[in-house]
């Protein structure tokens, strides 16, 4: 799948088969559903997740949580928008 590809999925409103946890909940996401995004990804263990947790709380605008987040994923916060970070997520999942 490519990004064009998974961005094309979101006019669907049946999340694709055979995706990575990471792109299921980026998927939730960027289809308003930020309970299941969160849902999916808290409890995967890695800094990956741990990227796309930040994402979320961020996106959330608990700024807090976020940075501890952003830590765990060993990265600073973000500083362009949340449609950059999105995107950027996007690409670095799709395979």
């Amino acid at each position: 799948m490519t990004s064009f590809d998974f961005i094309e999925s979101l006019s669907a409103d049946k999340l694709p088969a055979g995706i990575s946890v990471y792109l299921q909940s980026l998927w939730y996401d960027a289809k308003g559903d930020w309970n299941s995004a969160h849902q999916i990804i808290q409890d995967v263990d890695d800094q990956d997740a741990a990227w796309i947790h930040a994402y979320l709380h961020r996106k959330e605008g608990d700024i807090s949580n976020a940075g501890y987040w952003y830590r765990r994923a060993g990265r600073k916060i973000f500083a362009e928008s949340l449609k950059a970070e999105w995107t950027t997520l996007v690409n670095k999942f799709v395979k």
